[in-house]
């Protein structure tokens, strides 16, 4: 038995019986089988979800028996209890009034007792900082997870000191962005903090020196999707934007360039071969260039690669 089973562990990404690499999880039946001859591969895939069925989210939180799961953008990293601010107990009826001054002052003492010295309270307030710039930037949780993660190692590292708590954690934010793949510009971060946009960006140098963080430079076409989103292109356009973009590329025109720019011009110049032309002060509003950058980008494309087009 012991051997049956350490040969579908060792073949569990190729069948054993033709080869293909084609495998199929089927978690309803619980059965690991070949895409390619049809071959059953193991039957009998252990389900390690809970053993309760539930049909709608009221059904999910009366029969769950765990709590929301860790995250990086507490202080605690929602590990901590917290008292409601309902005066319910925990079958929803109503406390006492005699009883309700004893929970105003168990609910002020564990907010109290959650912040525990200067570290918790630094990143209690930073991380608090952090949410609130990422909800007007409109940024997803991941972006949120990973700033919170870059900021928890500057602290961890000493790199506070001396800085400013909305700088370091702007310069964690933009850095965040650019590891996911969601790219904000120096401009977007400094304008939703309360920092300048020269020391977000010298406070990010200082954090990617000191934490030896690698990233890639950011490209233009991480851009184009929210650009076009945002004024309303298809997603032709869009397709047609990141083709001229990786012709420019190949040809060296984007280097030394802001990715910005050259976003906002190949979406210009795809718009208008595709039929769905904005006017060159439209993109610029959208990108945060002047219409001066793209018509300059929109000329040094032009000039190396054919687009029967005309300014």
């Amino acid at each position: 038995m012991k051997q049956e089973v350490s040969e579908i562990e060792a073949n569990e990404t190729k069948c054993p019986e033709c080869g293909s690499e084609n495998i199929i999880n089927d978690q309803g039946r619980g059965e690991v089988a070949c895409g390619a001859c049809g071959l059953v591969i193991d039957d009998s895939i252990m389900d390690m979800g809970p053993e309760w069925r539930a049909f709608d989210s009221e059904q999910r939180d009366k029969r769950t028996r765990v709590g929301a799961p860790m995250t990086y953008t507490i202080h605690d990293k929602g590990l901590s209890t917290m008292i409601d601010w309902r005066n319910k107990d925990i079958y929803g009826r109503d406390i006492p009034a005699r009883n309700r001054a004893q929970w105003y002052r168990l609910r002020k003492w564990q907010r109290k007792i959650r912040i525990s010295g200067a570290t918790e309270r630094n990143l209690a307030f930073a991380l608090s900082e952090l949410d609130r710039d990422s909800s007007r930037l409109g940024l997803p949780r991941s972006v949120r997870e990973a700033a919170s993660v870059v900021y928890r190692n500057a602290v961890e590292n000493k790199l506070i000191r001396g800085r400013s708590i909305e700088g370091v954690v702007a310069a964690s934010l933009y850095a965040a962005c650019r590891k996911c793949g969601v790219p904000r510009t120096l401009d977007e971060i400094a304008e939703v903090s309360r920092v300048g946009k020269k020391e977000v960006g010298r406070t990010y140098r200082f954090l990617t020196r000191e934490l030896n963080i690698k990233l890639p430079p950011t490209s233009p076409v991480d851009y184009v999707p929210r650009f076009a989103s945002d004024l309303n292109l298809s997603g032709e356009v869009q397709s047609k934007a990141i083709e001229i973009i990786g012709m420019a590329m190949d040809k060296g025109l984007t280097s030394g360039k802001g990715p910005t720019g050259v976003a906002a011009a190949a979406l210009y110049i795809a718009s208008v071969l595709l039929g769905e032309r904005k006017t060159q002060r439209d993109v610029a509003e959208v990108a945060g260039v002047t219409e001066v950058t793209i018509r300059n980008r929109y000329k040094e494309i032009s000039e190396e690669i054919e687009m029967g087009l005309t300014l």
